[in-house]
């Protein structure tokens, strides 16, 4: 949605997405169509089986679709063929169907991550990297307000090593966190949340559950710090297949001048900058995390710096108009129209 929101100031502009009920609205200069599916493969919300798709994109000059295994994006990539309609494609990471099946439907892969394009062996020759985006306006600084405490962002789910940052947090420390628990059905897994209230009954931790868009931009900006410690094996002792593929949660925070403390894992040391912007810390390290902390938390001057250099980064490259302009330029390799529509 952001992404098309950015889009459709250049160009002219449509989101075919899905829901219960078929219909379509204008929101400025973007037109969103949502077609009503006829099931789900293996009832998943990402994998919609929607007959309609094909008459839904034959005017356009671009089909740009998201998820690369999912049925809905393999009927518009052999639809798009069919009609010789350049694609293009970004996926986040939805697990299942083999993606050398379809990457030959493909004319680009535009990823979010050079990670991404590792785990997904996209062929060089036909990748760019477009990186994600933040609502630079919606994110950002306010120097009037007094910062405090340690923000967590993210589904309660193992692989986000929300457990590691409770044990990590230091005595004093304040931590917020915002977000819905998983829905893993299996033993332990599905007790993790009972865990992590567990693990934080003795310690100054909040949980909100899920927020508001207003809300959360607010708490983004008097965090003093946001960590996002994601680990590549979980307390449950199993290994994490696909880590994060970029980290949206980081890109907001530094929009909002917050300093970052991350996991060196996935694509999140391709956007969070070490010493620059905020920390690196490896996946699991709750000594290393816990100093970190401490250390944006005692050094106010320091986290402030970091802060303003995390918001020069984000304005100069992590925005979602900047992400659009990436896009554009893909999209301009595939087309000699000056004013494509997509």
């Amino acid at each position: 949605m952001e992404l098309a929101r950015a889009l459709s100031k250049r160009v002219s502009c449509e989101l075919v997405t899905f829901g219960s009920v078929a219909g379509e609205r204008w929101e400025g200069r973007l037109r969103i169509r949502v077609l009503r599916p006829v099931g789900h493969l293996s009832g998943h919300p990402a994998r919609p089986i929607a007959p309609s798709l094909p008459s839904a994109i034959g005017h356009a000059d671009i089909v740009h679709v998201h998820h690369l295994r999912s049925p809905a994006s393999v009927l518009a990539a052999i639809t798009a063929r069919a009609r010789g309609i350049p694609t293009a494609v970004t996926d986040h990471g939805l697990q299942g169907f083999p993606a050398g099946l379809v990457s030959r439907l493909f004319d680009r892969f535009l990823l979010v991550s050079r990670y991404s394009a590792t785990e997904l062996g996209a062929p060089s020759g036909r990748t760019r990297i477009i990186l994600g985006g933040a609502d630079l306006e919606r994110y950002r600084p306010d120097p009037a307000v007094r910062r405090r405490g340690v923000l967590f962002v993210g589904r309660l789910t193992p692989h986000k090593g929300v457990d590691v940052l409770i044990r990590a947090l230091p005595a004093d420390a304040p931590l917020t966190i915002v977000g819905t628990e998983g829905h893993d059905g299996q033993l332990p897994e599905r007790d993790y949340p009972v865990l992590l209230r567990s693990l934080a009954a003795r310690r100054q931790v909040r949980f909100l559950g899920a927020v508001d868009d207003e809300t959360l931009a607010l708490l983004y900006r008097t965090a003093a710090v946001v960590v996002v410690p994601s680990v590549e094996r979980t307390c449950y002792g199993r290994t994490v297949a696909v880590s994060e593929l970029l980290g949206l949660v980081a890109l907001e925070a530094m929009a909002s001048g917050t300093p970052v403390i991350a996991s060196r894992t996935g694509g999140l040391p391709e956007v969070v900058r070490d010493g620059v912007t905020g920390y690196l810390v490896e996946p699991g390290d709750e000594s290393a995390l816990h100093d970190r902390i401490s250390q944006v938390l005692a050094e106010p001057m320091t986290a402030a710096a970091l802060g303003r250099n995390a918001r020069e980064w984000a304005t100069e490259a992590l925005s979602w108009d900047s992400c659009a302009d990436r896009c554009l330029a893909a999209y301009e390799e595939l087309t000699s129209d000056a004013a494509p529509r997509f």
